[in-house]
């Protein structure tokens, strides 16, 4: 419990939490920035580690100079398509084992079944563009280069839209902090605007998962 706490606080806190780091660890901050965006979109067992938030924070930080920003830009590129590809990987090698194999019992208490199932719903519906657009859908992001590659997806048609989505995603959040991270209205209420990132980032993925129990109910009651 108390490791959710400080989760948390970490993701609500993540500029002040940030400034620390670097003020800590120096240039060893870009390793570890490099590790949360590259096991966020990688491992589908961390869903929960922050991506968003932690992109436009970086971009406020490297437009005060906390941060060398294009650095910063160009290693979050490199993590993000090489962690959906690790993903992919995964979900093409050992997808269907990790999924009905009772061996993985913990992984399968954290990979639960409904976002698998929304995953796929999502993939279903958009096909090799749902790689792209699921880079901008927490949970969604994490879970949907797995079902592509468990679906045998061809990797080059992934990789095409794996390194567009890639790029997309680190440019919009860490240009967007860029240029609008220390505007006082953003800075002096940040807590608020991590926020409202992550309310508006989940809320697609509220709606895709209502979208396909409705469709699936609508599906049962046309068999009955």
């Amino acid at each position: 419990m108390e490791i959710i706490t400080q989760l948390v606080d970490f993701v609500l806190h993540i500029d002040k939490h940030l400034v620390e780091i670097i003020q800590s660890y120096g240039a060893w901050t870009y390793l570890l920035l490099f590790l949360i965006i590259f096991c966020e979109t990688g491992l589908v067992v961390t869903p929960f580690l922050p991506g968003d938030s932690l992109l436009f924070v970086i971009g406020a930080l490297g437009a005060t100079g906390a941060l060398d920003f294009e650095m910063a830009v160009v290693l979050l590129i490199i993590a993000a398509v090489g962690g959906n590809t690790l993903n992919y990987f995964i979900g093409k090698m050992i997808g269907h084992k990790i999924l009905e194999n009772s061996k993985f019992t913990f992984i399968n208490r954290i990979i639960k079944k409904e976002y698998i199932e929304k995953a796929h719903a999502f993939y279903e519906k958009h096909g090799g563009i749902a790689i792209l657009l699921s880079r901008f859908l927490p949970i969604l992001r994490t879970f949907t280069p797995f079902v592509a590659g468990i679906g045998k997806m061809s990797f080059a048609k992934f990789m095409m839209y794996n390194s567009i989505g890639g790029i997309a995603w680190v440019l919009l959040f860490t240009m967007g902090g860029y240029f609008f991270g220390n505007i006082p209205a953003v800075k002096n209420n940040f807590t608020y605007v991590i926020l409202g990132i992550i309310l508006v980032s989940f809320l697609p993925v509220v709606i895709t998962g209502f979208n396909a129990r409705r469709e699936k109910r609508s599906a049962v009651i046309s068999e009955e």
